[in-house]
């Protein structure tokens, strides 16, 4: 292929990395697929990255996630001559020797060589592969040198440090050109450096979120507003936080909503707190769904909902978290949103490893009066008890006593 991206792959690379908030980027994949199976092997290495989930590609595009499918779609880059595709596959550890004997390069530096060519037409991504092989090194494998290629320790280190400090112009010129990951690894060279080669700047790397928020990117908009919530500027984060949620980027909305959840530095707004929540849900935003559930469970700002409370609840355990155990515990407990269980109530309930007074009551209740459980009347006693100040609590206390052995027993 010659050295320039075709209009598909151009136009791709905007919509997903260069100017990912204006929503197409459901459009870029379909555009790259198709190219893909026309012969564009830039379109086949650029599609992989799509497959490849968050560390490849914003997660806002809502893009599949399929591992096996992007080194499929690597090794086709490779076959069909990219030079990218090639660079990427090396990167990725998918350029084994078997594929690299299918590409139509004499070597690694003529591939190389071309995507230079590529990167010099001002291609962000294209700058963005070829400082990757300096900051990774790959530049040893491409141009087949080693330690042993040098005559002492020294002359290597000069070697690397020459090659690997020429990433941080190139990652620039991708930043400034709407690569937004280019930021992640000049932040990484600048407040970690490498080895003893290149001493860490952290100085350079304060202001990249920043750059990157005003250049219009979500998720520097929302890294940002991150940096500002720490240092208690929460009128500033709030505002960006807003920017990147109206950019599509997920858990965005749920930041905002907090905020009018909690009244922080605003006019506290259960309602518009539930919409904000709402709409982080198709990114299964696990504290979206716990916050929603929580404001229908109590009929806060929405309308009383136990049902789908229950749903919401359901899905954060199911997703690994235990924000929701308590409230499960509750509506099994109640049989509120769903059928009465006092067996799933307990197991949930058990669950709580922190002062949750209604917890221990019900607990105590459960145990008892054997519900669900035999019936362990110390032990529902001692959760009675370490319900504190619950009114609930105290009024089951009065159904048991002690006896002149210390023995507890229902009245």
């Amino acid at each position: 292929m010659g050295k320039t991206l075709s209009n598909e792959v151009k136009q791709a690379l905007q919509d997903i990395y260069y100017n990912e908030r204006t929503g197409r980027g459901k459009e870029a994949f379909a555009l790259l697929e198709k190219a893909s199976d026309a012969g564009d092997g830039d379109a086949s290495c650029v599609l992989a990255r799509c497959y490849c989930g968050r560390q490849y590609v914003w997660r806002g595009h809502g893009f599949p996630e399929d591992d096996n499918l992007a080194t499929e779609l690597l090794h086709k880059s490779v076959e069909q001559g990219s030079a990218l595709g090639v660079l990427v596959s090396l990167r990725t550890g998918e350029l084994t020797p078997e594929v690299q004997k299918k590409m139509p390069f004499a070597s690694l530096q003529e591939a190389f060589d071309e995507a230079v060519e590529l990167a010099d037409t001002g291609d962000a991504f294209c700058q963005y592969i070829i400082a990757n092989a300096y900051f990774w090194w790959d530049f040893l494998q491409i141009q087949n040198k080693n330690r042993n290629s040098f005559p002492n320790q020294a002359a290597y280190k000069v070697y690397l440090k020459e090659n690997i400090s020429k990433c941080e112009d190139l990652f620039w010129k991708a930043f400034q050109g709407g690569m937004y990951f280019a930021a992640n690894n000049l932040n990484r060279y600048y407040t970690q450096g490498d080895e003893d080669i290149i001493a860490p700047q952290p100085q350079k790397a304060l202001d990249l979120w920043k750059i990157g928020a005003e250049y219009g990117h979500p998720i520097h908009q929302a890294i940002y507003a991150d940096d500002l919530k720490k240092l208690g500027l929460n009128a500033d984060a709030l505002q960006w936080y807003k920017l990147a949620a109206e950019g599509g980027h997920p858990s965005a909305w749920t930041d905002v909503g907090l905020y009018y959840l909690n009244g922080t530095y605003v006019q506290k707004d259960e309602a518009y707190a539930a919409q904000c929540f709402e709409k982080d849900l198709h990114f299964g935003i696990l504290d979206a769904y716990h916050n929603l559930g929580r404001l229908l469970f109590y009929g806060t700002g929405v309308a009383q909902d136990y049902e789908r409370a229950f749903q919401l609840f359901s899905y954060v355990s199911e997703h690994g978290s235990n924000k929701s155990i308590y409230f499960l515990g509750k509506c099994y407990f109640a049989g509120l949103g769903t059928t009465q269980d006092y067996t799933k109530a307990r197991q949930f309930l058990e669950q709580v490893d922190w002062e949750n007074s209604d917890a221990f009551y019900m607990l105590g209740y459960i145990y008892g009066r054997g519900l669900g459980v035999g019936e362990d009347i110390p032990k529902a006693v001692e959760y009675l008890k370490r319900a504190k100040n619950s009114e609930n609590a105290k009024e089951e206390l009065l159904h048991y006593k002690k006896s002149f052995f210390g023995k507890w027993s229902r009245r």
